[in-house]
C-alpha cells in the first residue's frame, strides 16, 4: 500500500507503549486523527490518558524495530493498514462496544465491505462437522455472504476453504501477528487466503498465539458479521464465547443440531435450548437474515445438491456402498456393524477402508466410523 504520513501516524499511535485500543479510541474521539494526537501537549493528553502514556505519546516511545519491520511489510502490495479513517473498515464492526482502531490486512481488503457469516466450531470436528461447515460456507458464499472464521483447525479450516470456493470467498480473523501462521499446519490455508480472500488481525507484527488473544480475536469474528453460525461445539468450546459475544452485540445466533449422544452436538443444543436458530439448510439461515441469493437458486443450493448427490450414489452402488445401509445418525464401531450386516471383521475392515478413502465415511477415536451425508 501507499504509505504516506496519515499510515505513519496511525502506525507509530498504534505502536506507542501503553497505548492500547481502548487509550486509542479515547484519544481519537477527543483529537480526531493521530497526527493530531501527536501534536497535543502534555496537559491536553493527560486529560485523556494517564501520565505515563502522554509522556510514552509526547517523547515517541516505540519499538523502532517493529515499527520499520511494519513498513516494510506494508510495501507488500497484499498488505495493508485499515483503521476508523478508511471507507473500507467493515461497517458492522464500527458499532461493536470495543471496535479496534487498526486493523492489519493481508490480501483483498475490498472484501471486508462485503456481507459476511461467521461460521465457527470445534477443533476436533467430526468427519460429518467438517462437511457440513464446508458445505454451509460454500452455499453462503455463493450467496453473497463472505465466510469469517478464525484459521483454527476443524471447523474454522473446513469453513474457510468452503468459503474460498464460493463467489464471495473468506476472510480470516487471526489471533497473532500477520507474519506468523497459527497453527502452522494451516500455513497453506493462509497463503491461499492471503490470494484468493483475505486475513485481519488487531495485533502487530510478531505478536504470537497467547490465551488471552482469542478471546479479543472472537469479538472481530462475530463484530463484523450479521450473524454467527456454530457448526460443532462442546458445552465447554471457544466457539461458544463467540456465540455469546454475538448475541452481546446484537447479531443472529444460529447453530446445526446433531446427535445426542456426541459430546460436540452439546454445544450447539445448548444454544438451540436458548434460543438460536435451528439450522438444517441454508435456506434456514437465508430466510432469517432476509437475504435473497444473488444468481443461485436455493432449491438446488450447494447444500442440498451435495446431500442428493450423495443419497444417489448410495442408492446405486454396490459391494462396499451396502455396508452403508448398516450405519445410522451416530458413530458405530466395527463390531457393530459385523452384527447388522452379518460379514467377518475382515470384510467389513475392507469395505471400510475403500469407504474411507472415497470420502463417504470418517474414522474417529476409538475405532468408531461415522458415516458422511
Amino acid at each position: 500500500m501507499q504509505i504516506d504520513w496519515d499510515v505513519e501516524s496511525w502506525l507509530r499511535l498504534g505502536l506507542t507503549e501503553g497505548v492500547g485500543g481502548s487509550a486509542l479510541r479515547r484519544l481519537l474521539i477527543t483529537f480526531g486523527d493521530p497526527a493530531e494526537v501527536l501534536a497535543a501537549n502534555q496537559q491536553a493528553l493527560e486529560g485523556v490518558v494517564k501520565k505515563t502514556v502522554a509522556a510514552n505519546i509526547l517523547q515517541r516511545r516505540i519499538d523502532t524495530d517493529k515499527f520499520a519491520q511494519t513498513i516494510d511489510w506494508l510495501k507488500d502490495p497484499l498488505n495493508s493498514l485499515i483503521t476508523f479513517a478508511d471507507t473500507d473498515y467493515p461497517e458492522f464492526l464500527l458499532n461493536i462496544a470495543d471496535p479496534p482502531p487498526i486493523l492489519y490486512c493481508k490480501g483483498r481488503r475490498e472484501f471486508l465491505t462485503r456481507p459476511a457469516l461467521a461460521i465457527v466450531g470445534s477443533r476436533n470436528a467430526t468427519p460429518q462437522g467438517m462437511a457440513n461447515a464446508d458445505a454451509f460456507a460454500e452455499a453462503a458464499s455463493n450467496a453473497g455472504f463472505c465466510v469469517v472464521s478464525g484459521l483454527a483447525q476443524g471447523i474454522d479450516a473446513a469453513a474457510h476453504q468452503g468459503g474460498l470456493r464460493g463467489a464471495a470467498s473468506s476472510i480470516a480473523v487471526v489471533g497473532t501477528g500477520l507474519d506468523l501462521v497459527y497453527p502452522s499446519r494451516n500455513r497453506e490455508l493462509a497463503h491461499q487466503l492471503a490470494n484468493e480472500g483475505a486475513l485481519i488481525s488487531e495485533f502487530p507484527l510478531g505478536v504470537p498465539a497467547m490465551r488471552n488473544n482469542f478471546p479479543r480475536r472472537n469479538r472481530i469474528i462475530s463484530g463484523m458479521c450479521h450473524a454467527c453460525l456454530v457448526v460443532e461445539a462442546t458445552l465447554y468450546s471457544g466457539s461458544l464465547i463467540t456465540a455469546r459475544l454475538a448475541l452481546e452485540q446484537g447479531r443472529d445466533v444460529m447453530a446445526i443440531p446433531g446427535s445426542i449422544h456426541s459430546p460436540l452436538s452439546k454445544g450447539c443444543h445448548a444454544l438451540i435450548k436458548q434460543g438460536a436458530k435451528l439450522v438444517e439448510s441454508i435456506q434456514d439461515i437465508l430466510d432469517e437474515l432476509n437475504h435473497l441469493p444473488p444468481q443461485v437458486n436455493v432449491s438446488t443450493s450447494a447444500v442440498s445438491e451435495a446431500m442428493r448427490d450423495n443419497i444417489n450414489t448410495d442408492d446405486s452402488a454396490a459391494d462396499d456402498n451396502k455396508l452403508l445401509t448398516c450405519f445410522d445418525y451416530d458413530a458405530i464401531d466395527i463390531d457393530t456393524l459385523c452384527i447388522r450386516s452379518g460379514l467377518t471383521v475382515e470384510v467389513v475392515s475392507a469395505m471400510l477402508l475403500a469407504l474411507e478413502l472415497e470420502g463417504k465415511i470418517g474414522s474417529l477415536p476409538g475405532g468408531r466410523y461415522q458415516r458422511i451425508r
